[in-house]
């Protein structure tokens, strides 16, 4: 056998060693932060009503376990087993990051808006005083952002976090950008009102936000994005993927048909909120940093 044939079969095993462990520990990683929340989310409760005489609501309980255990997770396998370091997740000083939060943020925001005033014109969709006040409703969405903060960074610990950064370096950036964003998709398989258009609109916002990941702001960025898409459609009054969260003051109604507007799902289940969030995923492409094989 030729010396060079013997380097290419080499270096093919040495591929197929790399991807075996990136998906070995991405499993790892996926099932452990599972594991553990569900053991906390059994022994929490009790704890919290024999300290505080009432449990929390169970969607911020949820968020807050999840952003533990998968921090932990990102802590002991992507930090002390895989050696990644601060900078291979984007995370970046506070004052810069935090700028690249808001960019995010606003992005987020920005995205939501438009898909639920376009909606106006070609679906009649709108909105209507519900006879609350202006301050009561600020009040609430500062309060709903302060419970779906914890969930957006959960969720993009889990889906943009250890998994995407190993399995990038082993399969390249879009086999494992789209294969995880297939994955967040299919875990709001059992969400209320769940279509397979809402579906694969959260593994397109999926895809949107790997991108973001993948901009010079990494996780601040895309934790800034995935908040702002969900604080934009909760204070508009619309459903977070399916789940209601009432405010007061502002209603929507969504108008349709269902398919292009998302109807009772939100906006995440029309085919306008499919446009927005492709447009979101070419803006975040072209601030991608430049791939490399560190």
């Amino acid at each position: 056998m030729s010396g060079r044939r013997q380097r290419r079969r080499a270096l093919g095993r040495g591929d197929l060693s790399v991807r075996l462990r990136a998906l070995g520990w991405s499993l790892v990683f996926l099932a452990g932060g599972l594991g553990l929340s569900l053991a906390l989310l059994r022994l929490i409760p009790a704890t919290l009503r024999l300290a505080h005489g009432e449990a929390l609501s169970l969607a911020a309980l949820q968020a807050v376990v999840l952003l533990v255990a998968f921090g932990f997770l990102s802590w002991l396998v992507g930090g002390r087993v895989l050696r990644f370091r601060l900078a291979d997740f984007g995370v970046v000083p506070a004052g810069p990051g935090v700028r690249r939060f808001g960019a995010g943020l606003l992005v987020g925001l920005g995205l939501a808006a438009l898909a639920m005033i376009i909606a106006v014109p070609v679906g009649g969709a709108a909105w209507r005083d519900d006879g609350g006040a202006p301050g009561a409703w600020l009040t609430t969405v500062l309060a709903t952002a302060a419970l779906l903060l914890p969930a957006a960074l959960a969720e993009e610990l889990i889906f943009r976090g250890v998994p995407l950064v190993a399995l990038s370096r082993a399969f390249g950036r879009w086999p494992a950008l789209l294969g995880l964003a297939v994955l967040f998709g299919l875990a709001h398989l059992f969400n209320p009102g769940v279509t397979p258009l809402a579906v694969f609109n959260i593994a397109l916002a999926g895809v949107f936000l790997g991108l973001a990941f993948f901009t010079p702001g990494g996780l601040w960025t895309s934790s800034g994005a995935h908040l702002g898409w969900n604080l934009g459609l909760a204070g508009l009054a619309a459903p977070v993927s399916g789940l209601p969260l009432p405010l007061p003051w502002l209603d929507y109604l969504p108008g349709g048909p269902r398919w292009l507007t998302g109807g009772p799902f939100g906006p995440e289940g029309g085919l306008l909120g499919s446009l927005c969030l492709a447009g979101g995923a070419l803006l975040a492409a072209r601030h991608m940093t430049r791939e490399t094989l560190a």
